[in-house]
C-alpha cells in the first residue's frame, strides 16, 4: 500500500501521534475528506481513528472510511463503535462486519443519544456500557487476529459522573474487561491531564491514556466543542479568540495554543498525542510542525 497523498513528510515529536477524522455527512464531501485522510496518514500517525454516528447514523459510511484508509494507506484505521440502540445480536453483527473488513483496532464507546431523543430514555440496547462492549469484543477475537481496543476517559469526569474518581473506576473496569488503552475527551489545560494520569495510575490503570487536542481556531467552534464535552470554558482562549476578527489570527491563536499545550503533555509524560482533525488536515499539521 502506498500513501494517497505523499507530500508532507513524516512527522517526528519524540512520541506517537494519531488523527481522527468523521465519516462525511454528505456524499459530495467524500473526495474532500479522502483527500485530508491522505495528507494526515503522509505525516506518519500511529493511527487514524473514525467516528461512528449516534444510533448507528453513519454506520455505512464509517465502515468505508475506515476501509478507504486500509485500502490507500499505511496507516492502521480505528473504527469507533457505540452501544447504541442495538440488541446483542445486532452489536456481534456490527462487530464482525468491521472485522470481517480487516479492521482489528476499535474505540468502544457507550455512546451518546441519538438526536431528537428525551431525557431520561434508555437509547441503548442490550449492552449498557463501554466496559460491556469491550468484553463482547473480546469473545469474538480471533486469537490469530488479535484486537486492538480503545476506550474513553475523562480528565475533568465525563458530564454524567459525580467525581473524577468514579471515572478513575470506570476506566479501570475498562481496562479489566480488556481495553488497551484510552483516548482523553478534550481537555484546555495540561495539569488536568497530569494531574489526572497520576491519580488513575495510582489507583492500578496500566494501560496508556493518550490526551485529546483539538487546535480551536475560531470563537464559535470553542463555544460548540465546549458544549459538546461538558467542559468548562477557557477564559484565557475565549478572551484570546475574541478579541479579533481576523480568521487568519484567530486561527494562529488556536493553534499556538494547541501546540503549547501538546508541548506541555509531552513534557508531563504524555506516551502520545491523538490531534481531533474536524477533517481539516492544516491546523493538526501545523501543531506537529511547531513541536516537532
Amino acid at each position: 500500500m502506498t500513501n494517497a497523498n505523499t507530500q508532507n513528510p513524516t512527522l517526528n515529536i519524540g512520541v506517537p501521534f494519531s488523527f481522527e477524522v468523521y465519516p462525511p455527512r454528505k456524499p459530495e464531501l467524500r473526495d474532500a475528506l479522502h483527500q485530508t485522510i491522505g495528507t494526515l496518514a503522509a505525516a506518519g500517525p500511529a493511527f487514524i481513528s473514525v467516528t461512528y454516528g449516534a444510533g448507528g447514523s453513519s454506520r455505512d459510511a464509517t465502515l468505508e472510511c475506515v476501509s478507504y484508509i486500509l485500502a490507500t494507506t499505511d496507516v492502521e484505521p480505528m473504527a469507533h463503535l457505540t452501544c447504541v440502540q442495538a440488541t446483542r445480536a445486532e452489536a456481534v453483527e456490527l462487530v464482525q462486519e468491521f472485522m470481517d473488513a480487516g479492521i482489528n483496532k476499535f474505540l468502544a464507546l457507550r455512546g451518546d443519544p441519538p438526536e431528537g431523543s428525551h431525557e431520561g430514555e434508555d437509547f441503548l440496547g442490550d449492552l449498557k456500557s463501554a466496559t460491556q462492549l469491550v468484553q463482547l469484543m473480546r469473545t469474538l477475537e480471533d486469537p490469530a487476529k488479535p484486537l486492538s481496543i480503545g476506550v474513553a476517559t475523562f480528565p475533568n469526569g465525563h458530564p454524567q459522573s459525580t467525581s473524577v474518581s468514579q471515572d478513575i473506576r470506570t476506566l479501570l473496569a475498562k481496562q479489566a474487561a480488556g481495553a488497551d488503552l484510552a483516548i482523553t475527551q478534550l481537555f484546555f489545560n495540561a495539569q488536568e491531564y497530569i494531574d489526572f494520569v497520576a491519580e488513575a495510575k495510582a489507583a492500578g490503570v496500566t494501560i496508556p491514556i493518550l490526551p485529546g487536542i483539538m487546535p480551536v481556531i475560531s470563537p464559535a467552534r470553542l463555544a460548540r466543542m465546549v458544549e459538546i464535552s461538558g467542559e468548562e470554558m477557557p477564559r484565557d482562549l475565549e478572551a484570546a479568540l475574541s478579541s479579533t476578527d481576523s480568521a487568519e489570527e484567530q486561527r494562529e491563536i488556536g493553534i499556538a495554543h494547541a501546540a503549547n499545550l501538546a508541548r506541555e503533555l509531552i513534557a508531563g509524560g504524555a506516551p502520545g498525542i491523538h490531534l481531533y482533525a474536524f477533517n481539516q488536515s492544516g491546523p493538526v499539521l501545523e501543531v506537529l510542525q511547531r513541536i516537532s
